[in-house]
């Protein structure tokens, strides 16, 4: 399946970017009136794609502005938010991030939280293992945080 028919891009009536809706959603927003073209895709050849009266959506952009004050809440914690949060850096070195690493080890009671765990090298994980990055002489690079969800939407 090509790429514009799994994805579109969606905006609020402001042009911030909300996120992304499934390309069905997209084109039922635009019968329905709700959104309109932002982005339109073209054909192989470069010629202008069209569904109905509408141009082939890459990006939909809502008509009326949407109060978006639930994206300012904080995030539920995920593997994958980790990652964008240390925008898939190690925390300890900044080489690419392939493991989740806690600050304080899950054996002396550290839990997956936002603010126990940090993007790590495989090298720097295995380093610390199941010591504090005081006890393993390592410095934190950054400091973990509880992302918003529109932190971590503006980082996908």
């Amino acid at each position: 399946m090509s790429a514009t028919l799994t994805a579109v891009t969606l905006y609020n009536a402001s042009y911030e970017p909300l996120g992304r809706v499934s390309f069905k959603h997209a084109v039922l927003m635009l019968f329905r009136e709700v959104a309109v073209v932002h982005e339109a895709a073209k054909g192989p050849d470069g010629t202008d794609r069209m569904i109905g009266p509408h141009p082939w959506p890459k990006a939909v952009r809502l008509v009326r502005y949407v109060a978006m004050h639930w994206m300012y809440r904080p995030a539920g914690y995920s593997r994958d938010g980790v990652f964008l949060r240390d925008r898939g850096r190690c925390a300890y070195c900044a080489a690419p991030a392939r493991t989740i690493d806690h600050v304080l080890p899950q054996s002396r009671g550290g839990g997956w939280t936002w603010l126990n765990t940090v993007a790590a090298c495989r090298a720097c994980n295995a380093r610390k293992g199941s010591r504090t990055p005081e006890e393993a002489g390592m410095r934190l690079l950054l400091a973990p945080y509880v992302p918003t969800r529109a932190q971590l939407a503006a980082l996908a």
